[in-house]
């Protein structure tokens, strides 16, 4: 019993992640690559297991939205 609300809890937090995406602006796309470039400037020239994670994340995130503005018919 607490293991199927714990499912759907989950399942419900996963689902409101994916659906809130948005897709973010040009500004906002910049400010981003701004970002990239200084922490990989700190780290001595090499992107940071950190940065290549969050650029995974990103395109999953711009995929998800791309999806769901086409079956929405956006």
């Amino acid at each position: 019993m607490i293991r199927a609300k714990i499912l759907t809890i989950a399942l419900c937090a996963l689902v409101l992640g994916i659906t809130a995406c948005e897709k973010k602006g040009p500004i906002e796309k910049a400010g981003e690559k701004v970002d990239h470039v200084i922490d990989t400037v700190k780290n001595g020239g090499e992107e940071t297991t950190a940065d290549k994670i969050q650029d995974e994340v990103d395109k999953a995130r711009d995929k998800a939205a791309e999806t769901t503005d086409k079956v929405e018919g956006k």
